[in-house]
């Protein structure tokens, strides 16, 4: 019996915008499309998230990858509101899983700045029984150790819980520990795949 519904943020709860978020600077799409490939898509993304290098270093290594914008770099790192935004669904979404009784919970990968500096769109995430952050915890997902340790923290058993991500690698983790598992393609698509599972 499903008893806890468990949120991925980036892309389910909260849209990912940095390609908006940089065309804010007036930078040339050559600029911008530089800037992605050295920051938000490239290797040292990710260490964001995993928490075990600082912030100053990660932008320092950022500007390794492309010398020639470190002012770019810079400025667009001062204060990043405005990279991830709130979806107008996740408040109630979220509302209705609790007030049908269900424990509602988050697992994601996220960096300590996001959180400072987004903190007014991720104000759902105080909406939550409980969440696993990657950055408190110095692991991200695919690794099954958060899975495991988002279980033990909040006493929970795998197969009464269902997670909800929009990467298959992370979906394919999670159900490897046996926590059933939708990968999400839209607010539509997974709603309703949510609704037949917790009638079965």
């Amino acid at each position: 019996m499903i008893k806890n519904i468990v949120f991925d943020i980036g892309n389910v709860l909260a849209g990912f915008y940095w390609q908006d978020f940089f065309a804010r600077f007036g930078f040339s799409d050559e600029v911008n499309e530089r800037l992605g490939a050295c920051t938000v898509q490239g290797p040292l993304w990710a260490e964001l998230d995993h928490g075990h290098m600082s912030e100053q270093e990660i932008i320092a290594a950022f500007k390794l990858y492309d010398p020639m914008l470190t002012d770019e770099i810079d400025l667009v790192f001062q204060n990043i509101n405005g990279m991830i935004r709130c979806y107008d669904y996740t408040v109630p979404w979220m509302n209705e899983l609790k007030t049908q009784g269900y424990k509602v919970y988050i697992i994601s990968n996220i960096f300590a700045k996001m959180m400072r500096e987004c903190a007014e769109e991720l104000h759902f995430i105080a909406l939550a029984d409980g969440a696993v952050l990657s950055y408190q915890e110095k692991v991200i997902k695919p690794d099954s150790k958060i899975y495991r340790l988002f279980l033990e923290r909040y006493n929970l058993n795998a197969n009464e819980c269902v997670f909800i991500d929009d990467q298959k690698r992370n979906i394919t983790a999670a159900r490897n520990i046996g926590i059933p598992s939708i990968v999400f393609k839209s607010y539509k698509q997974a709603y309703r795949e949510l609704k037949k599972m917790l009638i079965q």
